[in-house]
């Protein structure tokens, strides 16, 4: 959304130019993505996921998606290196059932998961990170909406209404 709304506001020939800024805002939050996790988030959630039960490796991705509200979905790429790591630490053993391994944790893994504290890492995704793209991305929809559609009355309420929820963000800011 390289640097403001259309000078004209959104009507007539200017919706093509709300609709590029609603999908340059969807790509921004797409592209940085609420499905990255930080480092050590992986192994967290494996070894909380272990401690529950034993799984394997796409239901420990499934797992970690559906407690995250879809916020967070780790690859194979990252779980995996992960369960191998944590077998080799001898924190986890891997055994075979039906042509797939289940993975299970150890006593010393069980140590480890025990001693995590705070919340499970889906948890902190759920939370922050997956909830303000999707609310953004909404608000935009609901902005091109009333743009493409709404009178004139109705395009200025919203312009208040946008400007009011900038300045409110803003002070969620400068509170801290």
């Amino acid at each position: 959304m390289r640097g403001s709304f259309p000078a004209g506001g959104f009507g007539g020939n200017n919706i093509d130019a709300m609709w590029q800024a609603v999908e340059e805002l969807r790509s921004r939050f797409e592209k940085h993505g609420s499905t990255r996790a930080g480092k050590g988030e992986v192994r967290a959630a494996v070894l909380a996921l272990l401690a529950e039960r034993p799984m394997h490796g796409y239901q420990i991705i499934r797992e970690i998606e559906d407690r995250s509200g879809g916020a967070w979905k780790p690859s194979a790429g990252s779980v995996y290196p992960t369960l191998q790591l944590l077998a080799d630490e001898g924190s986890i053993k891997a055994e075979e059932s039906n042509g797939r391994k289940i993975y299970s944790l150890t006593e010393s893994g069980r140590e480890e998961a025990a001693a995590h504290h705070g919340p499970a890492p889906w948890d902190a995704a759920a939370a922050g990170s997956g909830s303000l793209p999707r609310a953004a991305v909404e608000l935009a929809q609901a902005t091109a909406q009333v743009g493409r559609t709404g009178s004139p009355e109705q395009v200025q309420e919203a312009v208040a209404v946008l400007d009011e929820a900038r300045r409110r963000m803003y002070a969620i800011l400068a509170r801290n």
